[in-house]
């Protein structure tokens, strides 16, 4: 199969989108062709899009922008739904993955809504759809085994949708935390994020609370 992993997040490197379809990548790549499309440096160009058209498999992979899909994906999107309307010969499977700031995955829950509705009106079939939370934290585990410690739901999630990939099957989407304390998670986020960068750019804690 011819599968195309589409990365969504508008950072140039070290995205969490970029981290999770690295981390997907290895688990579908046996027997399939895989093709990479980085939409945060410049914008598909029409071979690209009629590329898209003929493609087995659509991995779309995004971070959470205000509870939705961020401006430059859908803008994207747009554009794709017109080409899948005119180009499309095949039935096209999609499949996304989602990360969030917030530690509960189930925030993801109204852009997977988004995807999915994009999907009936291009006349494509959604396959399934990862949210995984605590979406920041990707950068300090990433030595952490899959399906191991905080990557536990994670590992099992991406066994599930590398199973439905394989077989283009369509399955219930997982939307979910990361398997680490919450309380934890918001202490190390405050001193070792938060802080950290306040402290980088010349600020204090106090400045991070100021009000304008």
């Amino acid at each position: 199969m011819n599968i195309a992993m589409i990365n969504g997040s508008p950072k140039l490197r070290k995205s969490n989108s970029d981290h999770l379809l690295k981390t997907l990548e290895p688990l579908i790549s046996t027997g399939h062709e895989i093709t990479h499309y980085n939409i945060n440096k410049k914008p598909l160009t029409p071979g690209q899009y009629n590329e898209l058209c003929g493609m087995d498999i659509l991995i779309i992979a995004f971070p959470l922008y205000v509870d939705g899909v961020p401006s430059h994906l859908f803008r994207m999107l747009v554009t794709l739904e017109e080409y899948m309307k005119t180009r499309r010969e095949k039935d096209i499977y999609v499949y996304t993955l989602m990360n969030n700031g917030f530690f509960e995955g189930k925030q993801n829950h109204i852009a997977l809504e988004i995807i999915q509705n994009w999907c009936i009106r291009s006349g494509l079939i959604f396959g399934q759809g990862l949210g995984q939370g605590a979406g920041e934290m990707m950068d300090f585990i990433e030595k952490v085994p899959l399906g191991t410690g905080p990557l536990k739901n994670l590992g099992k999630a991406m066994e599930s949708l590398a199973h439905n990939v394989h077989s283009q099957s369509i399955d219930e989407s997982m939307l979910f935390s990361p398997n680490f304390p919450r309380f934890a998670w918001k202490f190390a986020a405050t001193h070792s994020f938060w802080n950290a960068t306040a402290k980088k750019n010349g600020l204090k804690k106090k400045d991070i609370r100021r009000t304008l």
